[in-house]
């Protein structure tokens, strides 16, 4: 339903204004649903990769833990000694004004033979060591690449939902509105001539009226 604005020159050019900028809105948020649209995919791709190198990592890990259980006995206080891992930093990227995690994780190659003896342990435990870690690095990507698609996807959703108002309500709005000033100035200007015409016969006729008395 048109808005019922007053039909006048100015009201129909700031309406005008308001369709055009209306339209230039809907045109950029669909181009930035597009690129989120592209990037998620790209990431949703990357998802299902790692998640297969990650079901891999777990099952080599465990088979390699059952390994050096049997040949070091439960490796329960050997496992205790390796220290929580505080080598994770969190940083940012930018995708359409959408706020991307990257994640990183420090890597300490060597660090390990400071955790456990080696006279006490055999290359088993050197190998579940190195599998959980392999599956710790995939699980930071995976996480860092699930909540950048989670993020991107809530941006999709919101932008959809400004587009869809814009193009849905505000510019068919503005568009009525346009036509229903437009139609209005152009029944007044057609009144205006009208009357006009009226007025200049009426002229004539009374100019006649006086030339024949003269």
């Amino acid at each position: 339903m048109a808005v019922q604005a007053v039909p006048t020159k100015g009201n129909l050019m700031n309406t005008k204004k308001s369709l055009a900028l209306a339209k230039i809105g809907y045109d950029l948020l669909d181009r930035k649903r597009n690129i989120l649209i592209r990037e998620m995919m790209t990431l949703i791709d990357k998802v299902n990769e790692i998640q297969e190198k990650i079901d891999k990592a777990y099952e080599e890990a465990y088979l390699a833990l059952q390994t050096a259980n049997i040949t070091n006995g439960f490796c329960e206080d050997i496992s205790n000694s390796v220290p929580i891992e505080d080598g994770l930093s969190l940083d940012s990227r930018s995708v359409m004004g959408v706020e991307i995690p990257i994640l990183t994780i420090a890597e300490h190659p060597h660090r390990k033979y400071t955790y456990y003896g080696l006279m006490t342990t055999d290359s088993a435990v050197d190998k579940t060591y190195q599998l959980f870690s392999k599956v710790k690095y995939l699980t930071v990507e995976l996480a860092e690449i699930e909540n950048s698609v989670y993020r991107l996807a809530d941006s999709i959703k919101k932008t959809q939902k400004r587009a869809n108002a814009l193009k849905n309500i505000m510019i068919p709005r503005f568009e009525e509105t346009v036509k229903y000033i437009s139609d209005a100035l152009d029944e007044k200007d057609r009144e205006e001539f009208s009357r006009l015409k009226v007025i200049k016969r009426k002229k004539q006729s009374e100019n006649e009226e006086n030339a024949e008395t003269q």
